[in-house]
């Protein structure tokens, strides 16, 4: 029997973070978007499908972790990407111990407003010692009292000094509306009438311009650096192609030396795609076939 999606486009992701940091809601936006779900299960009606059990239904926290396969279309290509939730209580721990052994990457999802907390930091810890590259999500940035930079910077204090930016947002709280792609530097602004679906492409606003250049620049001269070629270009020519670029940038992650910084607020529809996009972009490739059951992980 043959193969329906070739290898190079398997994704084997995991979804970690503290407890209430938004992962199981995250996973169900990314059902929804994904065309898995017709509708989106919400934690707090005890309808999530990724908490099959009665307990975690009726608590709303996850005690297993949950796996589910999805499909995602990007630039016309279908990518197969499975999905393990993982607990974010202490008491679970192992659950997440038991995920890493089989992950290609993972997204680290924080709370826009808490920032990094205590099992934010055992589970990144845990991450390290398998080597997992991963992605970081500042979660919730619709929240009051969200606040990136101040995420940026208790990452780079308790997890990792390699923390870059990919994203910088358009507001916080009540006035995030979109966010800055700082590659390219474009501005995109969240549609209403599509409930985040869609983006509005605009320059970047002048208030913006300066954190965007030197975001910009440490993500380069990240990049570079995982690559001694580009290294000895960058520094002859302090300039690089976009497909060079990339190819540092993909190293660094998948050695684990870059951390992408991104932000969302998938419970309201705003950013979801970006999770998703980010995974088939980011993330490592499958190595070997890993065979996920429906939400349930049998170990």
């Amino acid at each position: 029997m043959s193969r329906q999606t070739s290898l190079e486009l398997y994704r084997n992701i995991g979804i970690m973070a503290h407890i209430d940091a938004g992962k199981t809601t995250t996973t169900e936006r990314i059902l929804y978007y994904t065309g898995k779900n017709y509708k989106i299960g919400e934690v707090h009606e005890g309808a999530a499908t990724m908490d099959w059990m009665e307990q975690e239904q009726e608590r709303g926290i996850t005690i297993t972790s949950a796996a589910t396969t999805c499909f995602w279309i990007r630039n016309g290509v279908t990518h197969r990407i499975n999905i393990i939730d993982t607990p974010g209580h202490v008491d679970f721990t192992v659950e997440v111990e038991r995920s890493l052994r089989v992950l290609d990457g993972a997204v680290t999802l924080l709370d826009s407003v808490a920032g990094v907390e205590p099992q934010t930091e055992t589970v990144w810890r845990q991450a390290d010692r398998y080597g997992v590259p991963r992605i970081i999500f500042a979660n919730k940035m619709d929240r009051v009292g969200a606040d990136f930079d101040r995420c940026l910077t208790m990452i780079r204090n308790r997890l990792t000094k390699r923390a870059f930016p990919l994203q910088l947002p358009v507001g916080s709280g009540e006035t995030f509306t979109g966010h800055i792609d700082v590659l390219r530097r474009v501005e995109y602004i969240f549609d209403e009438a599509t409930l985040g679906k869609t983006f509005t492409e605009m320059p970047v606003a002048d208030a913006f311009k300066e954190r965007v250049e030197q975001a910009r620049h440490e993500v380069i001269e990240a990049a570079v650096e995982s690559d001694d070629a580009l290294m000895e270009k960058y520094l002859e020519t302090e300039s690089l192609s976009e497909e060079e670029f990339r190819t540092g940038l993909s190293a660094g992650i998948r050695s684990a030396e870059i951390f992408p910084v991104l932000c969302a607020s998938p419970v309201h529809n705003m950013g979801a795609d970006l999770i998703l996009d980010a995974i088939v972009k980011l993330l490592p490739i499958r190595t070997t076939v890993l065979m996920v059951p429906s939400v349930r992980f049998s170990w």
